[in-house]
């Protein structure tokens, strides 16, 4: 109770420095990663590949206290303060595995069963070469797109950052719907 008192206050606070320039819609980018290290340097790098690709994003580390439950995000209240910032759209990023054979998924998932759940994945494990993961994009609290970026030729972390860097820009060109 005490920490969703606490982003209340931190989401109306930030909400009364709202500006006209910032009136267009936004996506907050969950990175859904154990490590907050990780978690960090994944929602930094997607966030900044969606500024530059005309999508404005605000990684969730600036809406919600790192180590806070991402899933009060679902609730009525939460959302329609993160409607009063301007963010209409969740987009949650996580490892789906390390393989390179993963198909999207047909199934629905609601926001708060996407939010609730736990990483399994680290970015980067060793002795493994391939890195696939999934982003799932919710508007209004409905899934409205699903995709995967499999990240090949990896060595470490910071590779596996790179891979991203180069590969997600060409993603969101050719397949991702416009917002």
């Amino acid at each position: 109770m005490k920490n969703y008192f606490l982003l209340l206050l931190f989401l109306s606070t930030f909400g009364v420095s709202y500006t006209q320039e910032e009136s267009k819609a936004k996506t907050l980018v969950i990175g859904q990663f154990d490590r907050p290290e990780e978690r960090y340097a994944i929602e930094v790098a997607v966030t900044d590949l969606f500024s530059k690709n005309g999508i404005p994003a605000v990684p969730s580390l600036n809406v919600i206290k790192q180590g806070a439950n991402p899933s009060i995000l679902a609730t009525d209240s939460i959302q329609e303060l993160l409607r009063n910032m301007g963010i209409t759209t969740i987009a949650i990023v996580n490892v789906r595995g390390y393989d390179r054979r993963f198909k999207i998924s047909e199934k629905e998932t609601a926001l708060s069963e996407a939010l609730g759940r736990t990483s399994i994945y680290h970015v980067y494990r060793e002795e493994v070469t391939s890195v696939s993961f999934e982003f799932i994009f919710f508007k209004d609290n409905k899934m409205y797109f699903r995709d995967i970026l499999k990240c090949r030729n990896v060595g470490d972390r910071d590779s596996v950052i790179k891979r991203i860097r180069k590969k997600l820009p060409k993603r969101i060109s050719k397949k991702w719907p416009k917002n």
